[in-house]
């Protein structure tokens, strides 16, 4: 079922919040019973196993949504099959011999690049899931070419579902035998969660068209696809520059778990306290700065075929309107989380942690949290105009930044775990810019910076009125009701700018899947 930008991006982003609050809510229980110590631990492994899935995937699920949104234009069915047994093969090696070797070496591996070595158990825990995933990654990547968002949407609540529903008794069926082992166990509720949603995006698949599905490993698809190497050529040349991106962009967080404790035992630090003081920066605080990104990772699934389609029809008209239309959604939604962030980071943290000393290191992130949120859209639109390896550059020039300032900030007494904030603020800052600046240097993109400060003028509107009610007139509420209701009304205040400043009218909101017509009734035309 074809869908068009809007709706599709629309339901991706339903998706992503339920998917992202069953996530932050399973990373919340996890804190409580594995503790700093325990999340320090999950995070050294974690970065690793994206890493890794990033190198099996091979940039495959972008440079197939990006190649079968260019053939369902130009109608042609035979090569869609090809570029997806193609990327299927591929990243199936891939994740076999990556598997092989992290299982072979993986003790190696752990002594050599972790300071703690207990890590290895939740390594060893990991290594199921780079295959499932790829594969996983493929399937969607296939969807989203055909502008079908749902599968891709429902598979990861499913994901989700099964991996929160799963992740306590795992935990602490092992916890007796100590912290490690409970990580382990943690980490391993990933593969059943990851292999629940790989069951259901293979029966979309097979229910989508069950000719498609037969015909897939028939032996003259075969045959025609060892004499053209065009098909390969063409999806190399956009998987390779977005695996370099992500690659680059992924060192930094697999070198994290060894700079951060090294330098933070250079600044003084004991072994346990450099590892929860890291446990506090990547495993609570660098997640609530990251839970609004479902939004930007919904823009960007969506928007790669989208601005692949419009350019192969080159009509450039339509390709700066869906760029300009997703930077617009990412601010106008994403702004009010910026807020939050900042001016509720203390309560939040110690209402979810039990460590308000985290919303120190949340307060000094959430203001770069705007950059965040650009970052993938635009890195997606310059993927959709064939400029990957743009992306590959901006991220190699933010992630040296990062990596330097990293190690010599954090190292410093004066700074400590504070330097891996600044290093890592300094990192989303460079890499949007500069991708910003590509994309108006590639195409001539341009922003209405009138309607941009309208919605500057809202969040700070809403930031001061959710500061004032939490230091004047909820003071004596208990802190969960002093969150919601600051955050409710400071929220409500900044609808009613949005509309109030006709940044949001009833064109917008009609465009909203299965209730824009009902809600339109309520809001003026911009």
């Amino acid at each position: 079922m074809r869908q068009s930008f809007f709706y599709g991006t629309v339901i991706l982003i339903v998706a992503g919040a339920v998917t992202k609050v069953l996530g932050f809510a399973n990373r919340i229980v996890l804190s409580r019973i594995i503790g700093a110590e325990g999340m320090g631990l999950y995070q050294m492994v974690v970065p690793i196993l994206y890493f890794l899935i990033s190198v099996t995937t091979f940039g495959l699920p972008v440079a197939i949504a990006k190649q079968v949104a260019e053939t369902e234009a130009a109608q042609d069915s035979r090569k869609t099959k090809r570029y997806l047994l193609l990327a299927l093969l591929i990243t199936s090696a891939l994740s076999l011999l990556v598997s092989l070797v992290l299982l072979a070496a993986g003790k190696w591996i752990t002594g050599w690049i972790f300071s703690d070595e207990r890590a290895f158990i939740a390594l060893l825990a990991a290594i199921p899931v780079i295959p499932i995933a790829s594969i996983s990654g493929v399937l969607r990547g296939y969807f989203q070419g055909k502008h079908n968002m749902t599968p891709t949407a429902t598979s990861q609540l499913v994901e989700q579902i099964v991996r929160i529903a799963l992740v306590v008794v795992m935990t602490t069926s092992f916890m007796d035998f100590g912290v490690e082992y409970a990580t382990a166990g943690a980490v391993a509720s990933i593969i059943f969660g990851e292999c629940a949603g790989l069951a259901y995006i293979i029966w979309q698949f097979r229910k989508g068209g069950r000719k498609t599905a037969e015909s897939l490993f028939q032996q003259p698809f075969l045959a025609s696809l060892k004499q053209n190497r065009e098909s390969l050529h063409k999806l190399l040349s956009v998987s390779l520059p977005v695996t370099m991106s992500r690659f680059i962009g992924s060192i930094p967080y697999v070198l994290e778990p060894m700079i951060v404790p090294l330098a933070l035992s250079l600044a003084g630090y004991k072994t346990i306290e450099a590892t929860s003081a890291y446990g506090q920066f990547a495993g609570m605080a660098v997640p609530l700065l990251m839970f609004p990104t479902f939004l930007t990772y919904s823009l960007s699934v969506s928007l790669v075929p989208a601005v692949a389609e419009a350019a192969y029809q080159k009509n450039s008209s339509l390709v700066h309107r869906r760029v300009y239309q997703s930077m617009r959604i990412v601010l106008v939604i994403g702004a009010p989380w910026t807020v939050l962030l900042y001016v509720l980071a203390e309560p939040l943290c110690a209402l979810l942690y039990n460590q308000p000393e985290v919303g120190q290191l949340l307060k000094e992130l959430a203001p770069f949290s705007v950059f965040l949120f650009f970052q993938a859209p635009l890195a997606s639109a310059l993927q959709g105009l064939d400029q990957a390896n743009i992306v590959m550059r901006n991220t190699l020039f933010g992630s040296i930044a990062k990596i330097v300032a990293m190690f010599l900030l954090t190292s410093q007494s004066s700074f400590g775990i504070h330097g891996a904030v600044i290093s890592l603020n300094l990192s989303i800052t460079l890499i949007t810019l500069l991708h910003f600046a590509s994309l108006v240097k590639g195409i001539g993109f341009a922003i209405e910076i009138k309607e941009f400060l309208k919605i500057g003028f809202a969040m700070l509107a809403m930031g001061y009125a959710c500061f004032y009610m939490t230091t004047h007139w909820l003071l004596d509420l208990p802190i969960h009701r002093m969150i919601l209701t600051a955050a409710g009304s400071s929220l409500l205040l900044y609808l009613l700018l949005l509309v109030a400043l006709r940044i949001l009218g009833k064109q917008d909101v009609q465009r909203i899947p299965w209730i824009g017509e009902q809600l339109s009734l309520f809001f003026p035309r911009r």
